[in-house]
């Protein structure tokens, strides 16, 4: 069967193909093959400018085609590469055969062809490269989308700010809120998830075997192979890496960092789950109803139904995607002794972790743009809810010593349906100062939001 869209074994690489374009060039295979051969090609540049007698400074025209072998680095090139480690079948040793091979018309560079690789394991490659991929889709993928989402709510919060609405508490009518209040407070936790995912350091290291420069030393015993590498690694790019310099580590990165990183990330989806729940419980209740789209349909034998689909879609694509990252955060920080395998294959699944989390982004955005505000069903469920005031007006009474203020209040409203004559009947009774009177007379429970305006306008 050929692969396509239609026969892909992944939804990521099927259905859902087209919603993930951006992330595909940064952690697919051939995304890793780029950042192996970005990798390769740094350290063989740094390599030429270390003094080493033997292996002058490159001229500025090898330069020039090398880093040029990353720029324009192409699926016919991760195809090539894939063609060598049918030989070899070892996959950093078939990265740098294709950079030999790319030397073979160019004299100066084929002189200097056994510094590519030069007294680096595979691990040194692997563990900077997935830490450029990680970089790349932290930067164009992960925190565009989450400041695309972020950038929506704030927006809902401050349209929808004064907006007056019932709250649930366990399920039951509690002290009325805003819409924009709700929303403010999804933007907040998420804008810190954002800045947690935005700040965790990515490290890299370049030392060797087992990481204690043994070859480099080797080879060149008085030369500083530590200042070197970390030059390398923390240098920007193009000629460095642009990365954070892990000074200690076995044959592997210890992977900390990703786990962190990873941790952020499902936080963040978390966050979102309970935003998408929520949302969906709002359009179920009538606050919201959905623009419709011409052609759409909401099932197959109820012509009348516009499902909340989109923040269902988020809500099993976080869920996807935060059980995949629990698991890379909790085995790649694993391996046995200086070094097993068990991290390579759950790597290569990153993309997917980071995939799902792109679509659930991708969806929740969708649903946000479909949403409009239903102030009439708002309205209606606070004006069945006035047993919400039982709470102002008991704790006026507290203010002015009346006794047994909560017990009389929960008397009157405990499992009863309340109407505004049950409580104002209760409100003129009190032996309270008329200003007071007359301010509980005037609330209704659309007016008992509290600083909920002012909060979510802040936000």
């Amino acid at each position: 069967m050929a692969l396509s869209p239609i026969s892909a074994l992944s939804p990521l690489d099927g259905r859902y193909a087209g919603r993930l374009a951006a992330l595909r060039p940064l952690m697919s295979e051939q995304g890793y093959m780029h950042r192996r051969v970005q990798v390769e090609v740094c350290w063989f540049i740094a390599l030429s400018d270390a003094g080493f007698v033997e292996f002058k400074p490159l001229s500025p025209g090898a330069r020039t085609y090398l880093l040029g072998l990353v720029k324009s680095f192409s699926e016919a090139d991760a195809v090539a590469i894939k063609e060598i480690e049918k030989t070899t079948n070892h996959d950093v040793k078939a990265v740098e055969y294709w950079i030999k091979s790319k030397f073979e018309a160019r004299p100066e560079l084929r002189a200097a062809s056994e510094f590519v690789h030069f007294a680096c394991t595979s691990e040194d490659i692997n563990n900077t490269s997935h830490a450029l991929q990680l970089k790349g889709a932290r930067e164009h993928v992960l925190l565009p989308a989450l400041d695309g989402v972020i950038g929506k709510l704030r927006e809902m919060a401050h349209a929808y700010a004064a907006v007056p609405m019932l709250s649930r508490t366990h399920g039951q009518t509690a002290s009325p809120t805003t819409v924009g209040k709700e929303i403010a407070n999804v933007v907040v936790r998420l804008a810190a998830a954002r800045e947690r995912i935005a700040s965790v350091k990515l490290l890299g290291k370049m030392n060797g075997a087992v990481g204690n420069y043994n070859a480099h030393l080797a080879a060149w015993p008085d030369f500083d192979w530590e200042a070197f590498s970390r030059k390398v690694i923390e240098s920007p790019e193009p000629l460095g890496l642009g990365l954070t310099f892990q000074p200690y580590s076995i044959q592997i990165e210890p992977h900390d960092y990703m786990a962190e990183l990873f941790d952020a990330v499902a936080r963040a989806n978390t966050i979102l789950i309970d935003w998408s729940r929520d949302a969906w419980g709002y359009i179920s209740l009538g606050y919201f109803k959905q623009r419709l789209r011409d052609g759409e349909i909401g099932s197959s034998t109820m012509p009348h139904k516009v499902n909340p689909i989109d923040f269902e879609n988020a809500e099993g694509n976080f869920g996807l995607a935060n059980a995949l990252l629990k698991h890379l955060s909790e085995k790649l920080p694993i391996s046995r002794w200086q070094r097993d395998l068990t991290d390579s294959t759950v790597l290569r699944n990153m993309g997917v972790a980071l995939g799902y989390a792109a679509l659930g982004y991708n969806a929740l955005g969708v649903g946000l743009g479909k949403l409009e505000l239903n102030e009439e069903a708002l309205q209606a469920d606070l004006e069945a809810a006035w047993e919400v005031l039982a709470e102002p007006i008991q704790t006026v009474m507290r203010r002015y010593h009346v006794s047994g203020a909560y017990e009389k209040l929960k008397e009157v409203t405990r499992g009863k349906t309340v109407a505004a004559a049950d409580l104002h009947g209760l409100i003129r009774s009190l032996e309270i100062p008329q200003a007071e009177k007359d301010r509980l007379l005037a609330m209704t429970p659309a007016s008992y939001i509290g600083k909920a305006a002012e909060l979510a306008k802040r936000v």
